[in-house]
Protein backbone atom coordinates (compact mmCIF):
# COMPACT_ATOMS: atom_id res chain seq x y z
CA UNK A 1 0.00 0.00 0.00
CA UNK A 2 0.88 3.69 -0.18
CA UNK A 3 2.36 3.12 -3.61
CA UNK A 4 1.43 4.71 -6.92
CA UNK A 5 -1.05 2.24 -8.34
CA UNK A 6 -3.11 4.12 -10.90
CA UNK A 7 -2.66 6.90 -13.44
CA UNK A 8 -5.08 9.35 -15.02
CA UNK A 9 -4.86 11.37 -18.20
CA UNK A 10 -6.93 14.53 -18.45
CA UNK A 11 -8.30 15.53 -21.84
CA UNK A 12 -10.30 18.44 -23.21
CA UNK A 13 -11.45 16.06 -25.99
CA UNK A 14 -11.57 12.49 -24.56
CA UNK A 15 -12.58 10.78 -27.83
CA UNK A 16 -9.52 12.28 -29.56
CA UNK A 17 -7.10 11.08 -26.85
CA UNK A 18 -8.76 7.65 -26.69
CA UNK A 19 -8.01 7.18 -30.39
CA UNK A 20 -4.46 8.45 -29.91
CA UNK A 21 -3.60 6.05 -27.05
CA UNK A 22 -5.41 3.12 -28.68
CA UNK A 23 -3.44 3.62 -31.88
CA UNK A 24 -0.08 4.24 -30.22
CA UNK A 25 -0.12 1.74 -27.33
CA UNK A 26 -3.05 -0.60 -28.04
CA UNK A 27 -4.75 0.31 -24.74
CA UNK A 28 -8.39 -0.68 -24.15
CA UNK A 29 -10.89 1.98 -22.94
CA UNK A 30 -14.20 1.37 -21.15
CA UNK A 31 -16.55 4.20 -20.21
CA UNK A 32 -17.40 4.28 -16.49
CA UNK A 33 -20.98 5.57 -16.08
CA UNK A 34 -22.42 7.24 -13.00
CA UNK A 35 -19.37 9.28 -11.97
CA UNK A 36 -19.37 13.05 -11.47
CA UNK A 37 -17.13 13.38 -14.58
CA UNK A 38 -16.78 11.81 -18.05
CA UNK A 39 -14.44 8.89 -17.28
CA UNK A 40 -12.93 5.96 -19.21
CA UNK A 41 -11.01 3.11 -17.56
CA UNK A 42 -7.78 2.15 -19.34
CA UNK A 43 -6.42 -1.39 -19.42
CA UNK A 44 -2.74 -1.71 -20.29
CA UNK A 45 -0.23 -4.54 -20.12
CA UNK A 46 0.96 -3.05 -16.80
CA UNK A 47 -0.48 -0.45 -14.44
CA UNK A 48 -4.07 0.44 -15.29
CA UNK A 49 -5.49 3.93 -15.31
CA UNK A 50 -8.14 6.19 -16.77
CA UNK A 51 -8.78 9.04 -19.15
CA UNK A 52 -11.16 11.76 -18.01
CA UNK A 53 -12.70 14.96 -19.26
CA UNK A 54 -10.48 17.82 -18.11
CA UNK A 55 -12.33 19.67 -15.31
CA UNK A 56 -10.52 22.98 -15.94
CA UNK A 57 -8.84 24.86 -18.77
CA UNK A 58 -5.70 23.36 -20.27
CA UNK A 59 -2.66 25.26 -18.96
CA UNK A 60 -0.99 27.35 -21.67
CA UNK A 61 2.23 26.02 -23.18
CA UNK A 62 5.40 27.08 -21.37
CA UNK A 63 3.46 27.64 -18.12
CA UNK A 64 4.41 24.55 -16.16
CA UNK A 65 3.75 20.87 -16.48
CA UNK A 66 0.61 19.48 -18.04
CA UNK A 67 0.90 15.82 -17.06
CA UNK A 68 -0.77 12.56 -16.04
CA UNK A 69 -2.21 12.48 -12.54
CA UNK A 70 -1.27 9.61 -10.20
CA UNK A 71 -3.40 8.02 -7.49
CA UNK A 72 -2.03 6.29 -4.42
CA UNK A 73 -3.77 3.20 -3.05
CA UNK A 74 -4.28 3.54 0.72
CA UNK A 75 -5.70 1.28 3.44
CA UNK A 76 -8.00 3.93 4.93
CA UNK A 77 -9.23 6.81 2.75
CA UNK A 78 -10.63 8.89 5.61
CA UNK A 79 -7.54 8.57 7.83
CA UNK A 80 -5.24 9.44 4.92
CA UNK A 81 -7.42 12.42 3.97
CA UNK A 82 -7.15 13.70 7.56
CA UNK A 83 -3.35 13.39 7.43
CA UNK A 84 -3.27 15.30 4.14
CA UNK A 85 -5.32 18.16 5.61
CA UNK A 86 -3.34 18.18 8.89
CA UNK A 87 -0.14 18.55 6.89
CA UNK A 88 -1.29 21.52 4.82
CA UNK A 89 -2.96 19.83 1.85
CA UNK A 90 -6.42 20.76 0.64
CA UNK A 91 -9.29 18.89 -0.99
CA UNK A 92 -9.46 19.26 -4.78
CA UNK A 93 -12.39 16.87 -5.28
CA UNK A 94 -14.38 15.28 -2.46
CA UNK A 95 -14.40 11.52 -1.89
CA UNK A 96 -16.71 9.69 -4.30
CA UNK A 97 -17.45 6.03 -5.10
CA UNK A 98 -16.39 4.23 -8.21
CA UNK A 99 -19.14 1.65 -8.02
CA UNK A 100 -18.02 -1.79 -6.85
CA UNK A 101 -14.34 -0.77 -7.07
CA UNK A 102 -13.14 1.89 -4.66
CA UNK A 103 -13.48 5.27 -2.96
CA UNK A 104 -11.58 7.99 -4.84
CA UNK A 105 -10.71 11.60 -4.08
CA UNK A 106 -8.21 14.30 -5.06
CA UNK A 107 -6.05 16.67 -3.08
CA UNK A 108 -3.61 19.52 -3.62
CA UNK A 109 -0.23 19.62 -1.88
CA UNK A 110 1.49 22.76 -0.60
CA UNK A 111 2.95 23.46 -4.05
CA UNK A 112 -0.42 23.14 -5.83
CA UNK A 113 0.25 19.65 -7.23
CA UNK A 114 -2.89 17.53 -7.63
CA UNK A 115 -2.82 13.86 -6.64
CA UNK A 116 -5.42 11.21 -5.93
CA UNK A 117 -5.88 8.60 -3.26
CA UNK A 118 -8.16 5.57 -3.35
CA UNK A 119 -9.28 2.82 -1.01
CA UNK A 120 -10.31 -0.45 -2.63
CA UNK A 121 -13.88 -1.35 -1.62
CA UNK A 122 -15.94 -3.70 -3.74
CA UNK A 123 -19.04 -2.40 -1.93
CA UNK A 124 -18.48 1.26 -2.84
CA UNK A 125 -21.69 2.87 -4.15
Amino acid sequence: MNTISYFEIQSSEPKREIEFYKNVFGWTFTEEKGLPIEYYRIETNGMNGALLKRPAKTPPKEHGTNAFNCSIMVYDFNKTAELIIENGGIVAMEKFPIKNRCWQGYFIDKDNNVFGIFEVDENAE
